[in-house]
């Protein structure tokens, strides 16, 4: 499967650009590579989805937001279904499409799939989504973990198979449009009388509406229920990231189709491992006897401990880098480090013995006055942490 190209790109313009220069940009695309200008190109045709991708995820704040955050693997996630929260791959239809921005394209090509050569199929209903919030340890966001998730959701009506009706011949012929899916509204402009044809609004394009409701659901198609859902959640998830099941949402009035599934990621709070990025952190106290003679303390890991070695001498602030041992990158581009700050623990209530051995010590010639120590300026230090 081809690599996703940057959103950005697709549209052509800069990662800074405005609602406006978006919008006119996905304009220019998708007139370019409309199915009505390129007729059986199906690499058009896929340009045409990938655009709208771009768009859909473009032209909305938060879903950009998390973009410019995340990138791709933002949009949500293989898991069920569906994919990292694909348009075009999570089944939308060229006709999905125009239902969603077919404003955008204005008279350029009749406003609808297919022009005015064409008559537009019907609407389908959609259901709407559903978000749930997973909360993660440190453990199952660097390993990859599947989640089992009961879902309280509208589910099909198992009676009339979510037709909403209550038998095969319990439709009649829609008045509004005598049949035919569509209706014509005709209105005066500065052009003269401009005919508009559109999806008939009471049968929603079928041509027939419900004579005879089905009893268990009243003739809405889905009711109240519960499905138990499997989600594959993969590693190297991050705290906000949502995973996008495709179809697994409320299941849509009178057979349409059903929303999606949104599973937002939260990180279970760890008091020893901070996440920063791919990286861990961890604050390890040591005595000042181990700071100063060395010697071996264990730190935690994601998965248990580590013994590591303090070399003589050690000052506070030091960074010791435990390399590959922090959270898999969410793309596969390897695996952050634990960052180990060392900090000097001053004990502050000695006994007689003990404040008496200090004082000796600090006649010493070692102990009499502090030496200068290279990069002990805090904010040397900082700068040195975050190469």
């Amino acid at each position: 499967m081809a690599e996703k190209r940057d959103y950005y790109e697709v549209l052509g313009v800069e990662r800074n650009a405005d609602a406006d220069t978006i919008k006119k940009a996905y304009r220019k695309a998708a007139i370019k590579y409309h199915p009505d200008k390129n007729p059986g190109d199906k690499e058009a045709e896929e340009k045409f989805k990938e655009a709208a991708e771009a768009y859909d995820v473009l032209s909305n704040e938060e879903k950009r937001a998390r973009y410019d955050r995340f990138g791709h693997a933002g949009m949500g996630g293989a898991a069920g279904g569906g994919g990292f929260g694909g348009f075009s791959g999570g089944g939308f239809s060229m006709e999905d499409i125009f239902e969603q921005f077919g404003d955008i394209f204005g008279g350029a090509f009749g406003g609808g799939f297919g022009g005015g050569s064409r008559q537009r199929s019907q609407r389908v209903n959609r259901g709407s989504d559903i978000r749930v919030t997973v909360k993660l340890s440190l453990q199952e966001i660097s390993e990859g973990v599947t989640k089992k998730l009961k879902i309280n959701k509208m589910v099909a009506c198992d009676k009339c198979g979510g037709s909403g009706a209550k038998s095969s011949s319990a439709y009649a012929t829609c008045s509004a449009c005598n049949g035919s899916g569509y209706v014509v509204t005709v209105q005066n402009s500065f052009f003269g009388r401009m005919q508009t044809q559109s999806v008939c609004p009471t049968c929603g394009g079928t041509g027939k509406v419900i004579k005879e409701r089905c009893d268990k659901c009243s003739g809405e198609g889905a009711v109240k229920g519960q499905e138990i859902i499997e989600v594959k959640i993969p590693a190297g998830v991050g705290d906000g990231m949502a995973i996008t099941v495709r179809g697994k949402g409320n299941a849509a009035r009178q057979g349409g189709v059903a929303g999606d599934l949104l599973v937002v990621i939260e990180e279970e709070h760890n008091p020893q491992l901070v996440r920063d990025g791919n990286d861990l952190i961890h604050n390890l106290n040591i005595t000042v006897t181990t700071a100063i003679l060395g010697g071996e303390v264990e730190v935690p890991t994601i998965d248990g401990k580590a013994r590591i070695k303090i070399a003589p001498g050690t000052h506070a602030g030091k960074v010791l880098r435990l390399r590959g041992k922090g959270i898999p990158d969410v793309n596969g581009y390897g695996r952050g480090d634990i960052m180990v700050v060392v900090d000097i623990t001053i004990p502050d209530d000695l006994t007689r013995e003990e404040r008496e051995l200090v004082e000796k010590l600090s006649e010493k010639p070692h102990f009499k006055e502090a030496e200068g120590v290279e990069n002990q300026n805090i904010f040397e230090r900082m700068k040195n942490f975050f190469r």
